[in-house]
């Protein structure tokens, strides 16, 4: 019973840092503006981001599973970037992953995101940041849905969501 007990919190452990992640950025750490030529200092992002969003966009946090603004969200619409206001997703994209976090199978615009590597917490995995910011969005996964088989892991609140009229 112990090891069944032991075997249920690893897969736990493992299952929630599937898509998440609390990679803090470290003191000094520049976005190369040549890469990124909307990046701003960390004092601008302050002003223009709600904490949450500042955390993890700026710090490359992650929010808790199921408690954040739009795991659960089927309303018809964008999901645009909450740094600044580009659209990013679309409801026609979300799928439901499993994971607690909103899950696309394809961005609006392949060119308004970069995926760059992410070496943290032991693992190897693609992080999805902002084309025009360096900012932190999610990561993307290879065992998505037809017809991309990609699931872009979103962090709610990288994103505003803008209603279809």
């Amino acid at each position: 019973m112990k090891k069944l007990n032991l075997i249920w919190v690893l897969l736990m452990i493992f299952s929630l840092s599937a898509c998440g992640q609390n990679r803090q950025k470290k003191s000094g750490d520049v976005i190369d503006k040549a890469s990124f030529p909307a990046a701003k200092s960390d004092e601008e992002w302050r002003k223009i981001l709600s904490p949450e969003a500042y955390r993890i966009m700026v710090n490359r946090g992650t929010e808790i599973p199921y408690k954040n603004p739009y795991w659960d969200n089927h309303q018809k619409g964008v999901y645009v970037s909450a740094a600044t206001g580009k659209p990013l997703f679309s409801s026609d994209t979300k799928f439901e992953s499993g994971t607690g976090w909103p899950s696309f199978f394809k961005p609006i615009d392949s060119n308004a995101i970069k995926i760059i590597s992410d070496n943290s917490l032991g693992m190897s995995r693609d992080e999805v940041v902002e084309a025009s910011t360096g900012l932190h969005l999610g990561h993307v996964f290879d065992d998505g849905p037809a017809p991309t088989g990609k699931r872009y892991c979103m962090n709610s609140w990288a994103f505003k969501f803008v209603p279809s009229k």
